[in-house]
């Protein structure tokens, strides 16, 4: 009876491990950056912290702001003549950043949408809102249109906008160094 139920044990332990994600390197060497916020002050905000911890970690990065008019519609960089151009330009990665929101258990989300209908996709949170202490940002890699990681990554204790940019920046570069790159 005891031999039966250590490898049952033993067996529900190794499903459990083989279910696990594997920490896949996404091998990043160029990105162009894509804040998903609505508040313009917040979007500049994380594109250019994210371009400059990018550039820091060996990545050649480009903020989408420089991309496009101010105002203009961000579904524009999904559009042939836009993909020639970052082609030309060598990059191949867009980074779609966006607020998931403000409570600790969000996952990632696991649809398998193209590069037009993320880029489509509204946001309805701000980088940070008062009495509200933990974040929630999602990060999407997309090349030649489709999906290829997706992650989520969680910033508590972060009682201003300052200090949700600062979290975000030190756990974004631990990303990069571990597997992103």
């Amino acid at each position: 009876m005891k031999a039966t139920l250590i490898i049952l044990l033993l067996f529900v332990a190794n499903l459990s491990v083989a279910q696990k994600k594997k920490d896949v390197k996404l091998e990043l060497t160029n990105a162009i950056i894509i804040g998903q916020m609505d508040n313009s002050a917040d979007r500049y905000s994380v594109e250019i912290n994210m371009t400059q911890l990018f550039s820091e970690n060996g990545i050649k990065p480009k903020a989408s702001l420089n991309m496009m008019k101010l105002g203009s519609d961000s579904q524009q960089l999904a559009s042939d003549s836009v993909a020639t151009q970052t082609k030309a330009d060598g990059f191949d990665t867009f980074v779609l950043i966006s607020v998931r929101g403000y409570d600790k258990r969000f996952k990632s989300n696991t649809s398998n949408e193209d590069f037009l209908t993320a880029l489509g996709r509204a946001n309805l949170f701000q980088l940070h809102q008062p009495d509200i202490v933990s974040v929630t940002f999602e990060f999407k890699f997309y090349r030649a249109g489709k999906l290829v990681h997706n992650e989520t990554i969680k910033c508590g204790n972060a009682g201003t906008r300052d200090k949700v940019l600062k979290k975000l920046r030190k756990k974004v570069g631990k990303k990069l160094e571990k597997s992103w790159t």
